[in-house]
C-alpha cells in the first residue's frame, strides 16, 4: 500500500496494475468521471489473476514481495497511473511529496522525491526509443522500531552435550501480566481464528499469541545436534505461535562464524550475504523451499517448519566452548530476535578432561598425554 500527496490539482484518470482505495470528490468533473480526485492517494496493488485489460508488468501480486535474495522476478511491484491536470514539461510538473509505504501497518520512512534521468522506453519493434517527461526515484527505509514497539522473535538454544534447553529470555517481547491484545493470551488453540477483510487495502491483524513467558510471535531454536570428526550438524525450528497470522515467504538471517564453511542445508534455501564486504562472510539468508515450507502456518501443529545444517570444521576456529557454536545474531523477515545472555548458554560438561569429541585437538593431545603420565607414576 503506497501513498503520496500531489503538488499541484493533479487526478488520476486511470491506472492499471493497482487502484486507489477512495476515489474523493470529482464532483466538478461530468463528462469523463477520474479514477482518483483525492489530493493524497493511497495506492494498494491488485490480486493476482485479474482480467488482462487491467495488468501491466510486474503487476499484481496481491501486495506480497519477496526479497531480492530469494526471487528477484518477484521482488519488483509496478502499476501505472494516468495523471491529469499536471502540466505538460518538465518545468510545470512537480513532484509529489509526503511518501509513504505500508506492509501492513507502519515500520516505513519515505524521503522525498528526487529527479534522476528520465526512463527510456523501446518500441514494440525495437527501432524507436522514447523517453518520460520526467523521472523520480524515492527511497523508502525500514525501521523496527517503528514497525513494532516490542520485538517480535526470539531465540532458544539447545546442544547434545549438555541437558540444559535454554529458553527464550522472560518477557522478551511481551509479559503475560500485562499483554496488550484485548484477548490476552491462549492457553490452548482457538476453535476458529478466522478474520474479516474490508476488500480495500491489507490491514494489520491483532496477534492472537499462544501464552509463553517471553510472549514472542517467533521462536527460533537452535540445536547442536551431533559432532563429526570433520563436520558438525546444527538443527534449526522456527515456531510460530500466533493464532491469527501465517508467514509466507518467511525468510530467516543468522550471523555466524563458521557460516562461510556451511556444506549443506537440507530443508531451507540458503544464499550468503556479505554485509561488510568479502573479507567477512559469516552472514547467510534462509528461507523455504517453494510448495514445501514457504509458509509458515499459524501457532498449531503445523506452525513451524524446520532444518538440519552441515558445516565443516575449521581447526583453527572450531570450539564448543564459550557459546561459539551458537549464532551471534538472529533475524527473521529483517527484525532483530532477542538471544539470551552470553552467560546462560549452554556450556561443556565441567570435567578435567572432556569427552574426546567435544574439546579441540591439541586439547585433546593433552589430556592423553597426562592420563599416560599417571599411568607411568601408578606403575
Amino acid at each position: 500500500m503506497m501513498g503520496w500527496s500531489w503538488a499541484q490539482k493533479e487526478v488520476i484518470w486511470s491506472m492499471l496494475g493497482g487502484q486507489a482505495t477512495l476515489q474523493g470528490d470529482c464532483s466538478k468533473f461530468h463528462a469523463a468521471i477520474p479514477h482518483s480526485c483525492m489530493r493524497s492517494p493511497t495506492i494498494v496493488d491488485l490480486m493476482p489473476g485479474v482480467p488482462y485489460n487491467q495488468q501491466i508488468t510486474n503487476c499484481c501480486k496481491g501486495g506480497v514481495l519477496n526479497s531480492w535474495v530469494q526471487d528477484p522476478m518477484s521482488s519488483v511491484a509496478a502499476f501505472q497511473v494516468i495523471v491529469g491536470q499536471a502540466g505538460t514539461s518538465n518545468i510545470t510538473v512537480k513532484l509529489p511529496k509526503n511518501f509513504t509505504l505500508m506492509t501492513p501497518g507502519p515500520g516505513y520512512t519515505c524521503g522525498p522525491a528526487y529527479r534522476v534521468p528520465s526512463t527510456r522506453f523501446k518500441t514494440p519493434d525495437g527501432r524507436r526509443t522514447t523517453q518520460a517527461v520526467m523521472t523520480w526515484n524515492v527511497v523508502c527505509t525500514y525501521s523496527q522500531f517503528l514497525a513494532s514497539k516490542a520485538p517480535t522473535c526470539c531465540v532458544s538454544l539447545s546442544s547434545f552435550y549438555n541437558e540444559t534447553i535454554v529458553p527464550c529470555p522472560t518477557c522478551a517481547c511481551a509479559c503475560q501480566s500485562n499483554f496488550s491484545s484485548s484477548q490476552g493470551c491462549l492457553r490452548e488453540a482457538p476453535a476458529s481464528t478466522g478474520g474479516s477483510s474490508t476488500g480495500l487495502a491489507p490491514q494489520p491483524v491483532a496477534p492472537l499469541l499462544h501464552c509463553t513467558q517471553d510472549m514472542c510471535p517467533i521462536r527460533i531454536h537452535w540445536h547442536v545436534k551431533q559432532n563429526y570428526k570433520s563436520y558438525w550438524r546444527v538443527k534449526v525450528t522456527i515456531s510460530n505461535r500466533n493464532y491469527a497470522m501465517n508467514y509466507s515467504q518467511w525468510n530467516l538471517v543468522l550471523q555466524h562464524p563458521n557460516l562461510n564453511n556451511l556444506t549443506e542445508v537440507f530443508s531451507f534455501s540458503y544464499e550468503g550475504l556479505a554485509p561488510y564486504g568479502n573479507a567477512i562472510n559469516n552472514t547467510g539468508m534462509f528461507w523455504g523451499i517453494k510448495y514445501f515450507n514457504d509458509l509458515l502456518y499459524q501457532a498449531g501443529p503445523f506452525g513451524n517448519v524446520q532444518s538440519e545444517m552441515l558445516f565443516e570444521k575449521d581447526a583453527a576456529t572450531f570450539s564448543f566452548g564459550e557459546g561459539w557454536a551458537f549464532p551471534h545474531k538472529v533475524y527473521f523477515n529483517g527484525d532483530n530476535c532477542v538471544m539470551p545472555p552470553p552467560n546462560a548458554y549452554p556450556s561443556l560438561p565441567n570435567k578435567a578432561c572432556p569427552s574426546a569429541r567435544h574439546v579441540r585437538p591439541f586439547l585433546r593431545h593433552a589430556c592423553l598425554l597426562l592420563l599416560f603420565s599417571i599411568l607411568l607414576v601408578l606403575l
